[in-house]
């Protein structure tokens, strides 16, 4: 017994041995990878789930001029009621690194006042930071989902200095893609809290604090001082720079590189030719690191003018922001840039060296890529063909279209509509609802639109839009429809606004209206049918609720039968 215990418990011994102790370390060390392994899969794995990449498709300028390439024609411009979209429009806003105004004071609590100001009789102390307070926490409250509130002025004492304050900021829509800034100012009523602090009983409507109104400036009406009109410094908003850029200096010109076109068989075509045609020219002078020269006289098609005719002289910063142009892209305006050019050219004496170097283009045949090594000091693109061989946007097409990107970022709505359209949607508080009616010569015509006139009647609106919009909405219509009783029916069920019923925004009381009087040589200024269009888009794109003609009231296509 002893003999078989003993030999039993030595070969159990002797296997445990037999291991070599190179396996055993080897073994080791692989349980220890494999861990390691296992750790770096998880870790891969939360980082995957947690990280969130920006798309490239809302970043890509070139995705952009693809999309709208695609749809618009590169040979025919149908005039219609619709508005081709601007840089605003297009561009997707990147987050911003720092927190805004209205983000830092709502993360502090609200600053106490003294002890003596506490007191119930105490008078409103309009400057106190607790109003100040008070205000930003209300706005924040009722316009968190339109707004965003950039910068506080002060507030000031309203109509009742005893519990009345009148207070202004500077602001941006959430549905605007630019970063402009826009202001108002509104009359609050406040009552005192615990704590030394204020809470506001009621606020008046957009621009209703009067006092708080930045000083009005009207600009000079008799004719000795009419000229002065048209210089910058006569402009009553501040913030809009429509100075034209001077070339400069003898040297200053010489060291440049421009690129001019003469005008072309765009010239009083639709506007959105011109913006097809014009960013096809900005597209190129980058393209080619030059200065665009361009002709700030626009022609504005008869079929948004009151006469039904083309009307010549309308100025390019009726419609456009120009500031933003010069700021975005190397630009120059043409009478500026003659004028330059003449006396530079007869100062630098018969001498053939001594002149200024011209490369005259006759044909669009000639593409950028061809003119890129040309070293002339001035690039010249004439149009002087049959239509449509003399429009500009046929420089882009082809292989150029390979090269040449639009600056859509470069082309803003001009700042003058936007503060229209920024009055009309304050007026309304930024809540409500937009329709989009298009009638006019598309109603008429039966054979491409069989249906449309039958689908916008007031009565098949009223039933259609009761079913998208809950009643006694404000409800905005935007509408190429001439009378203005035609949405009577509506009035029934909504808060109807037409863009009619602001016409003093554009009266000849309004900014509007002084500030492009001195543009125009102190001469009053027409607002426009394409004004009108642009005003009513923008109003339109920032409802909280959007209903289109063709996506929405018809069973019609846009551009007529079998296009959808």
């Amino acid at each position: 017994m002893r003999e078989s215990t003993s030999s039993g418990t030595g070969t159990g011994t002797g296997t445990d041995a037999s291991i070599p102790v190179s396996q055993r370390a080897i073994k080791i060390i692989g349980n220890v990878f494999f861990s390691v392994f296992v750790f770096a899969v998880l870790i891969l794995t939360v980082v995957a789930i947690t990280y969130q990449p920006p798309d490239p498709w809302l970043q890509s300028s070139i995705s952009l001029t693809k999309a709208l390439s695609q749809t618009l024609p590169n040979s025919t411009f149908q005039n219609d009621d619709s508005l081709l979209k601007t840089g605003e429009d297009l561009t997707t806003l990147a987050p911003s690194s720092s927190p805004t105004n209205e983000q830092q004071q709502s993360s502090q609590s609200p600053p106490s006042s003294s002890s003596s100001a506490c007191s119930d009789t105490a008078a409103l102390n309009c400057s106190d930071p607790a109003v100040l307070s008070a205000i930003q926490r209300f706005n924040s409250k009722v316009f968190r989902k339109s707004l965003v509130f950039l910068a506080y002025d002060t507030p000031v004492p309203g109509a009742h200095p005893d519990h009345e304050c009148d207070a202004s900021w500077r602001f941006r829509n959430r549905r605007d893609k630019s970063w402009r800034r826009y202001r108002d100012y509104r009359r609050f009523r406040l009552a005192r809290a615990d704590n030394c602090t204020y809470t506001v009983v009621s606020a008046g409507k957009f621009r209703s604090g009067a006092n708080a109104a930045p000083a009005a400036r009207r600009l000079p009406r008799s004719a000795a001082t009419a000229a002065a009109a048209v210089q910058p410094a006569a402009v009553p908003d501040a913030e809009i720079n429509d100075t034209i850029p001077a070339v400069g200096s003898e040297s200053d010109f010489r060291k440049g590189r421009y690129l001019y076109y003469t005008r072309g068989g765009d010239h009083c075509k639709g506007m959105n030719q011109f913006v097809w045609s014009f960013l096809c020219g900005l597209g190129e002078a980058a393209f080619l690191n030059r200065t665009f020269v361009m002709d700030l006289n626009l022609c504005l098609n008869g079929a948004h003018t009151s006469s039904g005719r083309d009307e010549e002289g309308k100025d390019f910063r009726y419609y456009f922001d120009f500031e933003h142009l010069k700021e975005s892209a190397s630009v120059v305006e043409e009478g500026e840039f003659l004028r330059d050019w003449h006396r530079w050219d007869r100062r630098s004496g018969g001498g053939r060296k001594a002149r200024i170097s011209v490369r005259k283009v006759p044909t669009y045949k000639v593409t950028p890529m061809q003119l890129r090594r040309d070293r002339s000091s001035i690039v010249w693109r004439q149009f002087d063909g049959p239509e449509p061989e003399n429009y500009w946007y046929r420089v882009c097409e082809g292989r150029a279209a390979k090269y040449i990107q639009r600056p859509w970022q470069a082309l803003w709505k001009s700042k003058r509509l936007m503060n229209i359209v920024t009055q009309i949607a304050g007026g309304m508080d930024w809540d409500y609802d937009a329709v989009h009616v298009v009638r006019g010569w598309k109603a008429s015509n039966k054979d491409l639109w069989p249906n449309l006139d039958a689908d916008t009647t007031p009565d098949a609106l009223l039933a259609k839009v009761l079913k998208m919009v809950k009643p006694w909405r404000n409800l905005y219509i935007a509408t190429n429809e001439p009378f203005y009783n035609y949405f009577d029916k509506l009035r029934s069920h909504y808060k109807v606004h037409l863009l009619d019923d602001y016409s003093e925004m554009w009266g000849n009381k309004s900014e509007w209206y002084n500030e492009t009087m001195a543009l125009n040589g102190g001469k009053p200024v027409e607002f426009d049918g394409y004004m009108r269009v642009a005003v009513d888009t923008e109003v339109l794109y920032r409802a909280k609720t959007q209903i289109e003609t063709f996506n929405n009231l018809t069973r019609d296509c846009k551009d007529g039968i079998n296009t959808c």
